[in-house]
């Protein structure tokens, strides 16, 4: 009798999450429920900022079940009339505008990403391509050209937050425990993409001839039923950067709901603070980034928009 009474509470206040539904509808899409636990974040395979993989333990958290969609950013910015950083002008004086993706002409080395980037005036949410473009067809592809200032506005609206990297990881993995993608181990290809990836050779000849985001549900859900953890935007997170993150937590044990470092360090670009996505976009390939890997970091200064960064909610 006591444990129906506790039931019959926690569903009053919506705590119980039944198996058989675990997803909520909210402003700004729906969520899905990710249970607490303990997992192995990072890979002692990756890249040096991934590395050493180490527990982590976090509390149960809701999170979108896919980025969130220009049909839901255009409702944030009706009803508040918010301004996207790229639609304003900057401190400097610099026309307002966002750096979109530009195929050069041929092959070009893969060291300088200034080879496939441009900043365009009047390009934005609503002008992806800049100005002529629009979003015509795309209410379901998820909105690009939002700084993590913008982000974190649309979540502060919404009543949520922008999830922990760490949050972020756990998932992604979807259940998975030490996977290298949101799927398993198996690599993907193009005759089984598994998600919005770059295909052919990088950056200058696609296989498909429209190189760009797709909607948010064309490639199968995780483990968690979550949509587009791997692939189509990078997806912004809470936490500053700093490439000895983990490093630094190593032998500490499991750590609970680590929030990242009280501060930012990136010695490729020193003085800059950087925050973390993650996720990987529709640029990344196995010759380049592989930033669709489960562990793959990525940093940018939160004010940069660009035409492959978006973000979903956590709660």
């Amino acid at each position: 009798m006591v444990r129906v009474v506790l039931v019959a509470s926690l569903v009053a206040v919506g705590l119980v999450v039944l198996a058989r539904d675990r997803v909520s509808p909210s402003r700004g899409g729906r969520m899905v429920f990710v249970p607490g636990g303990e997992f192995t974040m990072g890979s002692d395979d990756g890249r040096a900022d991934e590395r050493p993989a180490h527990r982590v333990r976090v509390s149960d958290f809701w999170i979108d079940e896919t980025p969130v969609t220009n049909a839901e950013f255009r409702a944030f910015v009706e009803a508040t009339g918010f301004t996207t950083t790229a639609e304003r002008l900057s401190r400097d004086s610099v026309a307002p505008g966002s750096l979109v993706f530009t195929p050069p002409a041929g092959p070009v080395p893969l060291d300088d990403p200034r080879r496939w980037w441009s900043f365009v005036p009047g390009a934005s949410w609503r002008h992806p391509e800049g100005p002529g473009s629009d979003l015509d067809g795309r209410d379901d592809h998820p909105v690009v050209h939002v700084s993590w200032f913008d982000a974190r506005a649309y979540a502060a609206w919404a009543g949520k937050r922008l999830p922990t990297e760490a949050e972020w990881e756990r998932a992604a993995r979807g259940g998975l425990e030490g996977r290298r993608y949101a799927w398993g181990d198996d690599e993907p290809s193009p005759e089984h993409p598994r998600c919005n990836m770059w295909q052919g050779r990088f950056p200058d000849r696609p296989l498909n001839h429209h190189q760009g985001t797709t909607p948010v549900r064309a490639f199968p859900p995780n483990g968690y039923g979550l949509y587009d953890m791997a692939g189509n935007v990078w997806e912004w997170c809470g936490d500053l950067y700093r490439p000895d993150t983990y490093a630094r937590r190593a032998g500490a044990g499991p750590i609970l709901d680590p929030t990242g470092p009280g501060d930012s360090l990136d010695p490729d670009d020193p003085g800059a603070v950087k925050r973390v996505q993650r996720g990987g976009s529709f640029l990344c390939s196995a010759c380049y980034c592989a930033g669709y890997r489960v562990s793959a970091r990525m940093r940018t200064t939160p004010e940069t928009s660009l035409a492959h960064s978006g973000f979903r909610c956590c709660r």
